[in-house]
């Protein structure tokens, strides 16, 4: 059971409200369909039910509220729109990936593949499917776990009348195994066609709340359109013959010369303009929604029939759901992934843009190392990094920074992580994931840079060439921090700034802005060796440290004081705060 109680929405700038104190239920076994025009409320009201829209009111699915549910994806499906996915990612992965984030096994996305027709498409890229196909997958992600609720916002607008159908059908399956259903409808006799239940808007208030069938009887009669310059005179004919045959007729005159006749055909209104010479413009059948006529549009005096039953109309005193429980103003966050490691995994691996990234980041390396090598005067470690002094980073750093960018810009621009359920989260345990990936990304994308810089500079000029200089632990220790902390860079400033750009921006900004600063800080002639660190750290510790920990911990050490790596590790600390602070903010306002 769903129960919407008191819904109203935050209006801007002194607009009246999208949705206006609206209160309905929809119960399990049933297609409750919402109808209005555009710009009634519909949409509003259901990312009101989902908590993405500011407001008050509050929704309780079963008896409990969105975000008191433990597993939110077993209790509400919703699609609002097309899938939010990387177009260039596949149906099957998108769905695992899904299925990773609700915390269902993968085998789920099998069973509703096939469920849903999907087995030919499976592997076709997002962006490359027909809107058919589109509308199905989004019905799989919401039905991923096999939730008791389904919103959905318009899902059959665009389709053809076939696959309407079987998009209808597959809702009415869902409600006969006892779920709810929840869907947007603008058009009346859709509603009439596929609702047990049909709640009616306009202008954000509840106008109606009538089942299928009253609904079918009270608001879509069938009647005949006529339009002519001489409404009463044609009316007062039809009116005087329907009395004469005791046929039971109703005329309703409506606005610009228009006459709606119930309880006629058009052959009989034609008949009777003819015999008594009426101009007629226009005369159809009908049979649409019929709003309550205004005071000019009564029925005229005469009509031999009472007006249509009056529609059951339900209103709640504004200001009803003060001091209710659970009373939201402004919406919350969702939850995390319910596997975030095997959900960021999906998110990396399911698409080609990673490996597309490492392969450009290696072979402009190995190429640009190639021509550094060519003079003897260039270090080794220079050369299979490629890093001469001209770039302010090495490729593979740049590229490193660039996946960590993409990790959170990618969520942002293709929220799949909310599909339906608002934009990503700032939680600890996707943070936690996403800084585990890339940073193992960082670190294997430095090696293949280093091993590919290795074996074609020993093949070219000869392995005599590739002689490492005995500090290699500090010249390895640095590379794999530079790798990681330029992908942590990306990463976080995408997280804080919400975009792409603006983490690749934060990776550049390291060595072109802030190193600068930093040796400027530098240069002082006070700067202290770290030598004896190790010695020190067992004496603070009471722990007796390897040897090969003391040449690596040295070399971590020597790493920070240099320019680059302070300016790194301060740019990483900046971003952290900025980022904690972020969060912290909007749960405030939560």
């Amino acid at each position: 059971m769903l129960q919407a109680i008191g819904l109203t929405s935050a209006p801007r700038r002194e607009l009246p409200p999208a949705v206006d104190d609206l209160s309905f239920d929809a119960a399990p076994g049933l297609v409750t369909v919402l109808l209005g025009a555009a710009g009634a409320g519909k949409t509003t009201a259901l990312r009101l039910m989902l908590e993405l829209e500011p407001g008050q009111g509050v929704t309780y699915y079963r008896g409990s509220r969105l975000a008191d549910l433990a597993h939110p994806a077993r209790e509400v499906g919703a699609l609002l729109g097309d899938v939010p996915g990387h177009p260039a990612r596949t149906a099957r992965g998108q769905l695992r990936m899904l299925c990773a984030a609700a915390g269902v096994p993968m085998a789920r996305a099998g069973e509703l593949l096939e469920a849903m027709e999907l087995e030919d498409v499976a592997d076709e890229h997002l962006g490359t499917l027909p809107l058919a196909m589109d509308r199905r997958l989004g019905l799989a992600s919401a039905l991923l776990g096999d939730p008791a609720t389904l919103l959905l916002d318009e899902p059959a607008k665009g389709l053809s009348p076939r696959d309407q159908a079987w998009l209808y059908g597959a809702l009415r399956g869902h409600a006969e195994r006892g779920g709810a259903v929840l869907c947007t409808v603008a058009d009346p006799k859709e509603a009439a066609r596929v609702a047990d239940r049909v709640v009616t808007l306009d202008a954000g208030r509840l106008v109606a709340d009538q089942d299928g069938a009253e609904f079918a009887r009270t608001r879509l009669r069938p009647r005949v359109s006529v339009r002519t310059p001489h409404t009463a005179r044609l009316a007062d004919v039809v009116h005087r013959e329907a009395r004469a045959a005791r046929r039971s007729v109703e005329v309703v005159t409506e606005r610009g010369g228009l006459l709606s006749v119930y309880g006629s055909t058009c052959a009989e209104v034609g008949e009777t303009a003819f015999r008594h010479g009426v101009l007629v413009h226009r005369l159809a059948d009908e049979t649409g929604d019929n709003p309550p006529a205004p005071a000019e549009a009564r029925p005229e005096p005469g009509s031999t029939t009472a007006p249509p039953e009056p529609t059951r109309v339900f209103r709640l005193r504004r200001g009803a759901t003060e001091g209710l429980p659970g009373t939201l103003p402004v919406p919350r966050p969702v939850t995390s992934p319910a596997r975030p490691l095997r959900y960021e995994l999906h998110r990396l691996l399911g698409v080609r843009t990673a490996w597309w990234i490492a392969a450009a980041a290696v072979l402009v390396s190995v190429a640009l190392g190639l021509l550094l090598a060519r003079s003897r005067d260039t270090p080794v470690q220079v050369a299979v990094a490629a890093w001469p002094g001209f770039l302010p980073l090495p490729p593979a750093a740049v590229a490193a920074g660039l996946v960590g960018a993409l990790s959170f810009g990618d969520e942002f621009r293709y929220p799949a992580l909310a599909a339906a359920r608002g934009t990503v989260p700032r939680r600890l345990g996707l943070l936690l994931a996403k800084l585990a990936v890339t940073a193992a990304y960082a670190l294997l994308l430095a090696l293949l840079v280093a091993v590919a810089g290795f074996q074609t500079l020993g093949l070219v000029y000869g392995f005599h060439a590739t002689e490492l200089p005995g500090n290699w632990p500090a010249l390895v220790a640095g590379w794999g921090g530079l790798a990681v902390g330029c992908a942590w860079a990306g990463l976080l400033a995408a997280g804080t700034f919400r975009s792409t750009a603006a983490g690749a921006a934060a990776v550049l900004a390291v060595p072109v802005l802030v190193t600068p600063l930093v040796q400027k800080a530098l240069v002082a002639s006070s700067v202290r060796s770290v030598a004896g660190l190790p010695g020190r750290l067992r004496e603070l510790t009471w722990v007796r440290l390897p040897h090969q920990a003391d040449v690596w911990l040295v070399a971590g050490a020597r790493l920070l004081t240099r320019p680059v790596g302070v300016a790194l590790a301060l740019s990483l600390a900046g971003l952290v705060c900025a980022y904690a602070a972020l969060g912290l903010r909007r749960r405030a306002r939560w």
